[in-house]
């Protein structure tokens, strides 16, 4: 999976690629196959791709059912699907359309359900809400009054997805170097030059897919950052082997509108193990997978923003529910039982995190759908929070559409 290292030269390219997550891959790979196929280069500052948020994701194939309609993220988490879906079928990338349910844990959540169902409806995603008894066939262990059941939602080998597409990008004559930290970035008449840890880089055009890191790289573009990153840790368990069987597949709650993240929920894995999580709680570093993992450069950045400020006045207490369940594995586990009250505390033992690059408004909004900015020869994908990896090759394409524009 590690690109092989680059010579300390100078390279010409029609675009460089930062960030070699499946953002990033997916639109280098679209700018690499589609006609006429352009010469592309990827850089990765860790020495594996995925590193961060794509190989620390659940691995799920997301139906497209809680976005709004006619969103970028509905739009092209449907038609990111089903092209990832065939992608792995012709690539023999492991996945499973295993299905899901959301349940409704008590009857004031019903309503809630509603609105998720008619959502689903208005987004082409199939699904059927059915009763705690239907709900008892397909997860024989999950309480609810009732439930959706999403056929369409699946799971996949993000970390060997984003292999696949490296190795397509090689092929078509693209390069995809990792340990390329990038340093600078500017202009030099038509051209854009790229320094990095490996070398430098002339392209016509660059295109930002650097996720946790995107904002800072608008920057060094010289453009003014549309948002800004605030990192979420998401925290999870795993279930031990001898109590996998209480979750068939994927088991969701019904979600706080509120607040963009969906609850803690069992992901059955494609490596077999089931994820149960995550908590989401502000990170003291961009990369900080653990509590005592801290940058005071990234406090700061958040820290003296006045977007952050008014995102605690707004969320503080649901904020706090999950730093209590952070600091807390009997809340934790507490949660985990509304929807499998079987659940207990020796049933759990601590998985890996992740964390979420999420983009912050002034006014202290959380940026809920996918944004893309174009400039004079760059195209940056400054937002792209789950369903991204789902999405990445219909995303793939609006880049590559942007990369044209910026050609032409």
């Amino acid at each position: 999976m590690s690109g092989e290292p680059a010579a300390m030269a100078a390279c010409d390219v029609d675009a460089v690629v930062i960030g070699g997550g499946v953002v990033g891959l997916a639109s280098a790979r679209e700018l690499a196959v589609r006609p006429p196929g352009l010469r592309v280069l990827v850089l990765e500052k860790e020495s594996e791709l995925a590193a961060h948020q794509s190989g620390r994701s659940s691995g799920v194939i997301h139906s497209g059912l809680y976005y709004r309609p006619g969103s970028e993220k509905a739009l092209n988490c449907r038609r990111g699907r089903q092209l990832l879906i065939d992608y792995c079928r012709r690539h023999g990338v492991a996945h499973e359309l295993c299905g899901k349910v959301v349940v409704a844990a008590e009857a004031l959540e019903l309503p809630a359900l509603e609105r998720i169902h008619e959502r689903a409806r208005q987004n082409g995603v199939a699904c059927e809400r059915i009763d705690a008894a239907r709900l008892r066939t397909l997860e024989p262990h999950a309480a609810g009054v009732a439930a959706l059941h999403v056929p369409e939602t699946g799971i996949v080998d993000y970390v060997g997805f984003c292999a696949r597409l490296a190795h397509e990008i090689r092929g078509r004559g693209g390069e995809v170097r990792t340990r390329a930290l990038v340093t600078a970035v500017r202009r030099d008449g038509p051209r854009v030059i790229v320094e990095s840890t490996t070398g430098v880089a002339a392209a016509k055009v660059v295109v930002n897919c650097a996720g946790l890191h995107s904002d800072r790289v608008v920057e060094m573009t010289g453009a003014r950052r549309p948002a800004r990153i605030v990192p979420f840790r998401g925290e999870y368990f795993e279930l031990v082997p001898d109590v996998r069987h209480l979750c068939r597949n994927l088991i969701y709650p019904v979600p706080d509108p509120r607040f963009p993240f969906l609850g803690v929920h069992f992901t059955r894995m494609i490596s077999g193990g089931v994820e149960c999580g995550p908590n989401a709680v502000l990170a003291l570093k961009r990369e900080g997978y653990r509590k005592r993992d801290v940058s005071l450069a990234d406090v700061l950045d958040y820290a003296t923003y006045g977007g952050f400020w008014r995102l605690v006045a707004r969320h503080g207490r649901a904020g706090m529910g999950e730093l209590l369940r952070s600091a807390s594995k009997t809340a934790f586990v507490r949660a985990l039982r509304r929807l499998v009250p079987e659940i207990r505390a020796e049933h759990l033992r601590p998985a890996p995190a992740g964390v979420r690059a999420q983009a912050l408004a002034a006014d202290g909004s959380l940026l809920d759908d996918f944004l893309i900015v174009r400039g004079e020869r760059t195209v940056n994908v400054c937002n792209a929070p789950s369903p991204a990896a789902t999405a990445s090759l219909a995303i793939g394409e609006r880049v590559a559409d942007h990369v044209r524009e910026v050609l032409r």
